[in-house]
């Protein structure tokens, strides 16, 4: 990583920022800067033709070599690849409200979903959201323009519900409502059968979109610390399961980590970017994946699109 980018926040203290969209602004502009000195500039740009230099323009984006041959200075004209549609489905059901510190899945992952959309709309993007609990919640489309932000980071801020995980559901309805081609964010543990998701996520990239998913789990959901037996409730089902840790850690790892591997399987095969990102990871980590998906996944969409 460059060294120009490399103070991150912890999210325990990101978390008691009480505004969402303040949260996101931190995030980003503490490494707004970092970026524009690193190699991550210019990620979102890719030159399409020439234009003959004009007095003010940035004399970096000269081309030399066109000078040798023509003896006039022609500038890259850039073509913004960011411009694009972004939706963000954010699971907000029963078990996103685990959380083993002072703040829960949810809210992480809707700061998550906050961060990357707060940065998309510095770029001129258009973002939408949708929020879910067993069916949808809230219903955003994806715009750019004064005020839209601000509804985006209000319906963020709600909480989750005691409703079931149906993402393959909610699906259904977004390849319905997804008019033209954009990049779907997924936000949600992902904690639910996977049987039916792999038709689901086939479907929208065939026609086209990309795909970015980011299975947000508790770390104490990874590592399964804890030290007694206890009493723990099902949040999806309700149901109360007494659990020796000592016991159950090694079947338990076991069958989480096949989860997640079938999970980052599907998405290989399908070219959707996956990201396993435990809720104590600093979110500029994530935002600087986030960009790399773009400059992988985002090439590859327009390659193949341009056929």
């Amino acid at each position: 990583m460059d060294k120009s980018v490399k103070t991150f926040v912890e999210p325990e203290a990101l978390m008691a920022i009480r505004n969402m969209e303040l949260r996101a602004r931190v995030v980003v502009e503490g490494i707004w800067n970092g970026l524009h000195r690193s190699p991550f500039h210019g990620f979102s740009v890719e030159f399409t033709e020439y234009r003959q230099y004009s007095s003010g323009d940035d004399t970096r984006f000269i081309d030399w070599r066109l000078f040798g041959r023509s003896d006039r200075y022609y500038i890259k004209k850039f073509e913004d690849e960011t411009n694009l549609r972004c939706f963000f489905i954010v699971d907000q059901s029963r078990s996103m409200s685990f959380g083993s510190g002072d703040y829960n899945k949810a809210q992480y992952a809707a700061t998550l979903a906050a961060t990357l959309g707060y940065f998309l709309e510095l770029q001129g993007d258009a973002i939408g959201l949708l929020t879910f609990a067993g069916k949808i919640r809230e219903y955003l489309p994806a715009r750019h323009r004064p005020g839209h932000l601000r509804q985006f980071m209000l319906l963020l801020e709600k909480e989750a519900t005691g409703e079931q995980t149906h993402i393959e559901t909610v699906l259904d309805r977004v390849a319905e409502m997804a008019q033209k081609r954009g990049l779907f964010v997924l936000l949600s543990d992902f904690l639910a059968p996977l049987e039916n998701l792999e038709k689901k996520l086939a479907q929208l990239r065939a026609w086209g979109h990309e795909i970015a998913i980011f299975q947000t789990l508790d770390r104490a959901e990874l590592d399964l610390k804890f030290e007694k037996a206890s009493l723990f409730h099902d949040l999806e089902s309700g149901r109360e399961l007494y659990i020796d840790p000592q016991m159950a850690r090694s079947d338990y790892a076991k069958r989480l980590g096949a989860h997640n591997h079938a999970l980052a399987a599907i998405c290989q095969k399908l070219g959707i970017a996956y990201h396993l990102v435990p809720t104590d990871l600093p979110l500029e980590k994530s935002l600087l994946e986030f960009l790399l998906d773009r400059r992988k996944f985002g090439k590859s969409a327009r390659r193949r699109t341009s056929r």
